[in-house]
């Protein structure tokens, strides 16, 4: 059985994530089509820098063309934001993505985004997985070479870097970062964001030095997620160049990591609040604000400060692009580091994100650490941790049933006001804390957040959850 995760599904290559599984789920995405009498659109097909992802996406373009669907095959590897806003500018129906995001390089995944450029609604992907089972059981996979397929042009390669290029244009002063002096050290993570910061920022005086820019797709010596510890290069080489920023982006680049110009990381929480106050106090921007349920509550704060509301979702970005669409949001966002923006596609932007962090930086004259500074002036010191945990199918069950028989009242001796079980488990606190466990939709993962005012505070936080699951 094939199980589409929070977002898209994602397995170990040549174990479970086989030419034939990824053929099945092509055919599952044309079966819907052609049920939902929407085929006569035609598909944008893209893929990652991971290992034969180009072979598994020529895989899913044989069967969507041998079901007379028209192809947009990307003819390079990607980022999942670029191939996103290709569905939109080739109004096509929608695309699927060969993309396993940050996982490490044994796995590969399959992704599936709505003529919007947006993570499918739950619903579209409970139909694409229904028929992929189906599918896996009985059969039914149409196939057309791909050589036939471009001689009858029902495929086409698409270069979706041009057009992208110019919508970037049209949204961020990029004339005005070029002509900046700033030296900015980008960290491509081997993966699909390989040389787009470079390419978007040459010609003028600002200096941009790209590392791990080549593509691996072993990731060697890290996983190619955009958090501290997989970025112990780019802090060093920060320091060593005098470099005033460092941008790192994922495997799929729709992630963004900021190191500031002492080499420290800016978690994920503090760039979408920076990125949220650069809105609404630079550009002047109002509306509303989107959230997971593991996003910061310095959203909160300055949802207050400057009368906006601010809404909360469950994970996963497929529940954040419809109410960002729904309430006109400015800013949608979640823990991952993952971003999206009002006037863009509705889905997470790593290089746009990063170059709205540049021109805030350029806008105020603010270094990084002046900005969080800034920042936290306005709504008070926030710090946050997070423990991942691999765990089996077995292992899931034994701690399931550990927190779920093991109501607290109180946690690091701090009063619990509320438990919400929306999704995972967050214990809110008496202080203004927080503590989620939370199974992960995607990996066989169980993950502990906190976020308090103190570090100190959030590792006694993370302390009592691990007491909780009885890791």
């Amino acid at each position: 059985m094939i199980k589409f995760g929070t977002d898209g599904w994602r397995a170990v290559i040549a174990e479970d994530f086989t030419f034939d599984n990824v053929r099945a789920c092509a055919q599952g995405v044309a079966n819907y089509l052609k049920q939902a009498k929407l085929s006569e659109r035609g598909l944008v097909i893209g893929y990652d820098t991971r290992f034969a992802s180009e072979d598994f996406a020529a895989a899913a373009a044989e069967v969507i063309a041998g079901n007379e669907i028209n192809v947009h095959l990307c003819s390079q590897p990607a980022p999942t934001p670029v191939i996103s806003y290709a569905v939109t500018a080739t109004q096509s129906v929608g695309a699927i993505i060969i993309t396993a995001s940050h996982n490490p390089g044994s796995w590969n995944g399959f992704k599936y985004k709505d003529d919007t450029g947006a993570s499918a609604p739950t619903e579209l992907v409970t139909e694409i997985e229904r028929n992929t089972n189906e599918i896996l059981s009985t059969g039914g996979v149409k196939r057309l070479p791909l050589a036939e397929g471009v001689d009858s042009q029902v495929i086409a390669y698409l270069d979706p870097a041009p057009a992208y290029g110019k919508h970037l244009e049209r949204l961020v002063g990029l004339e005005v970062l070029r002509r900046s002096r700033l030296k900015i050290i980008v960290d491509s993570m081997y993966g699909a964001g390989i040389g787009y910061f470079k390419t978007l920022l040459q010609g003028g005086e600002i200096e941009v030095i790209e590392i791990n820019s080549e593509r691996n797709p072993l990731f060697p010596g890290i996983q190619p997620e955009p958090i501290a510890k997989n970025l112990t290069k780019l802090s060093s080489l920060i320091k060593a160049r005098k470099a005033d920023v460092g941008l790192a982006t994922d495997g799929d680049a729709d992630r963004i990591g900021v190191v500031d110009e002492k080499g420290e990381f800016l978690n994920q929480h503090q760039v979408f609040a920076l990125l949220a106050l650069y809105f609404l106090e630079v550009c002047g921007e109002r509306g509303a604000i989107i959230k997971t349920l593991t996003s910061t509550d310095m959203l909160y704060r300055l949802g207050e400060l400057f009368d906006v509301p601010v809404y909360e979702t469950a994970v996963g970005f497929k529940y954040v692009a419809p109410l960002m669409m729904e309430k006109d949001a400015f800013i949608g966002g979640e823990e991952s580091g993952g971003y999206g923006f009002r006037g863009h596609v509705p889905e997470r932007d790593g290089i746009l994100a990063g170059l709205y962090f540049l021109d805030f930086m350029l806008k105020t004259g603010k270094t990084p650490s002046q900005l969080l500074g800034y920042l936290y002036g306005k709504v008070g010191p926030h710090y946050y941790d997070r423990l991942d945990f691999h765990i089996s199918p077995d292992e899931h069950q034994t701690l399931l049933k550990n927190i779920t028989r093991n109501p607290v009242n109180s946690i690091a001796g701090i009063k619990v006001t509320k438990l919400d079980t929306t999704d995972g488990f967050r214990h809110l606190l008496a202080d203004d804390s927080w503590l989620l466990i939370r199974f992960s939709g995607t990996e066989p993962l169980v993950r502990i957040y906190a976020e308090s005012y103190s570090p100190e505070q959030v590792q006694k936080l993370l302390d009592s959850g691990r007491k909780l699951l009885g890791i």
